[in-house]
């Protein structure tokens, strides 16, 4: 049975977004559009609507699931999908999401379904390029600005965005009312340089739509042991800096330079090791000056040889690509993007937070005696 393509139209720029699902309406016959408005869900209600080129076909609603509107969206969703697959009355489905969804989840949801008749053949973040660094700037919570998607939600505007942005392999552009400059393109390519860049009103826009997607290939690029991070770059006034370092951070010093490196650049990602956590692989994901680190589980270097064969081989590849032949695959790779960048200094910032001469020559035994930093961080008390 032919299945129904499934392309997700996501992005926090609503005009780019919503002039995106027109264009495809337009260029792709049999398309229709759905979408779940979940600014309703104060209501208690997630308001759907399916259109194509010619207006409304359906509208409907799904209750709030665990007073989440994205869990409620999700439960809706593929049902929806399904009816349209074994309709066989569309060639293609749109799903445009709502301002703040991210794509990576709902690629996945939609994936799993395949058994109901869909193929996920597209992602795609629209972008007005003239406000990329003012949402990248933006450390406002999703609910100061209305959107956010459950009660519980603490994520950031900037942090979504950068999310958003990443994970698309398709950045659909289109113009608002002010016109992007030089620096907001280079912005945009050096933050996502492996993004195929398409016009909206361009005929690529369709092709794109139907070209194929890996969900397993795009999760492996977001993980913090082998993300494709951007490489370094400068064009009209845009830097990125790749800081890569052997030796591990010193966690008081590291802590107490937070505030100064992620305030440092509009986005700044990567993977980092502190001397008194030598297993751990910590993820360092910063946008609109809010830092958020994580415990990303283990170095490979930590595991037992045995586990090894239960690590995805994009994993893999990436240790053996930076494999240290005392560390490992342990190692700092932080990448920093941004307008203005002060290279220099902070490199010097950096570079002053690894272990120094003496305590790198104490050894494992020694560093974990280290005063730890990072608790409140990565052990929070519940």
């Amino acid at each position: 049975m032919q299945r129904l393509s499934v392309v997700l139209v996501g992005g926090l720029h609503a005009d780019a977004r919503r002039a995106t699902v027109e264009r495809l309406l337009e260029t792709v016959p049999g398309s229709v559009a759905l979408h779940h408005d979940l600014a309703s869900a104060a209501d208690g209600t997630v308001r759907r609507t399916i259109r194509d080129a010619g207006g409304t076909l359906d509208t409907g609603e799904a209750p709030l699931v665990n007073d989440c509107a994205c869990c409620a969206l999700r439960e809706d969703l593929v049902p929806e999908l399904a009816r349209l697959a074994a309709g066989r009355t569309c060639r293609l489905a749109i799903v445009e999401l709502w301002d703040s969804v991210e794509p990576k989840a709902m690629a996945e949801v939609v994936t799993s379904h395949g058994g109901d008749g869909l193929e996920l053949t597209g992602v795609i973040t629209a972008v007005d390029p003239a406000l990329l660094l003012p949402y990248l700037g933006c450390g406002d919570d999703l609910a100061e600005a209305g959107l956010a998607a459950a009660a519980s939600d603490q994520r950031t505007v900037a942090d979504t965005w950068a999310r958003q942005l990443e994970y698309a392999p398709v950045l659909a552009l289109a113009t608002g009312e002010e016109p992007a400059d030089d620096a907001d393109h280079a912005l945009l390519a050096q933050l996502h340089p492996m993004a195929r860049q398409v016009a909206v009103d361009s005929d690529e826009l369709a092709a794109a739509a139907l070209a194929g997607f890996d969900v397993a290939a795009a999760a492996g690029r977001q993980h913090p042991a082998c993300a494709l991070l951007p490489q370094e770059a400068e064009a009209a006034g845009v830097a990125t800096l790749v800081w890569r370092g052997a030796r591990p951070f010193h966690p008081e010093r590291l802590y107490a330079a937070l505030e100064d490196l992620s305030c440092a650049a509009a986005r700044s990602r990567g993977r980092f090791w502190l001397a008194d956590r030598p297993d751990t692989l910590l993820s360092w994901d910063a946008a609109g000056g809010a830092l958020c680190v994580e415990n990303a589980g283990p170095w490979l270097a930590a595991l037992p040889d045995a586990a090894w064969e239960m690590v995805p081989p994009m994993r893999r590849a990436a240790a053996a690509l930076d494999w240290h032949p005392e560390h490992g695959d342990r190692g700092q790779h932080l990448v920093f993007t941004s307008p203005g960048l002060d290279r220099d200094g902070l490199r010097a910032l950096l570079e002053s937070c690894l272990l120094t001469d003496a305590e790198y020559a104490g050894g494992p035994t020694a560093w974990k005696g280290l005063l730890p930093a990072f608790d409140e961080l990565l052990d929070p008390v519940s």
